[in-house]
């Protein structure tokens, strides 16, 4: 009688965390089940070369039809590593930790990750707000998409994320943006702009993180030349 209790003490835990694995299956493929029967949408399908990268599904929320908007940032890892920090799989995966993320992310070389459908809301603008569309405050993940650069601003603007110590050991060369980035952006957002009719080529539809929330956010910054990509007179 022993021998058997202690029997059905080790198996029950085994077959409970087998039954909640299975039930774990079973909700995923309910709900890709249920994705499937949704009719099908003609995605708005970037049509430039880009290395797709799609995220884990954490990092976005439902979106809005019409994007008005696209967003610029800069991101590194050059708080963790500031003499190498730009290894795309590291900032990836800070993404990743943070359940943040852009549509597309753009390394030094001009090369351009599609990390999310436009069709989905990327979590990558969060509170602010414009003042042209007071109905975006806090909502522009909706209505927009979100481009990262891989970049590194001033002193002054990296300042939140580390000491002036910590940011004089980052190499020259990693400060700023390149022409290569500048080159790759172009193209994107002329591809974008084509297929997003809401959107126009201009600082009033391509503006900075900064300029939605400029108390929390200093990129893309003051290194980063608007002139290279729309008209700023």
């Amino acid at each position: 009688m022993k021998r058997r209790l202690m029997l059905v003490l080790w198996v029950l835990p085994l077959v409970l965390l087998m039954a909640g694995g299975c039930s774990a299956e079973i909700e995923e493929q309910v709900v890709a089940s249920a994705e499937e029967k949704k009719p099908k949408q003609v995605q708005n399908e970037v049509r430039i070369p880009v290395i797709k990268d799609f995220m884990p599904r954490l990092n976005f929320v439902p979106s809005s039809d019409v994007k008005t908007h696209v967003v610029l940032h800069f991101s590194s890892n050059a708080v963790a590593n500031p003499e190498n920090p730009y290894v795309y799989e590291e900032i990836r995966q800070t993404f990743i930790d943070y359940e943040v993320s852009p549509h597309y992310m753009i390394d030094r070389n001009g090369e351009i990750y599609y990390l999310l459908p436009e069709s989905r809301a990327a979590r990558h603008a969060g509170k602010g707000d414009l003042l042209a569309f007071p109905e975006y405050k806090d909502h522009l993940n909706r209505y927009s998409i979100g481009i990262e650069l891989m970049a590194i601003g001033t002193q002054e603007e990296m300042a939140p994320m580390m000491s002036a110590q910590h940011y004089k050991s980052i190499p020259q060369e990693y400060i700023g943006y390149t022409e290569a980035q500048y080159d790759a952006l172009n193209r994107l957002l002329n591809d974008i702009t084509a297929r997003n009719k809401n959107i126009n080529k201009d600082r009033k539809h391509i503006i900075g993180h900064d300029e939605y929330s400029p108390e929390r956010k200093t990129d893309p910054g003051s290194l980063f030349d608007w002139s290279k990509i729309v008209s700023v007179n």
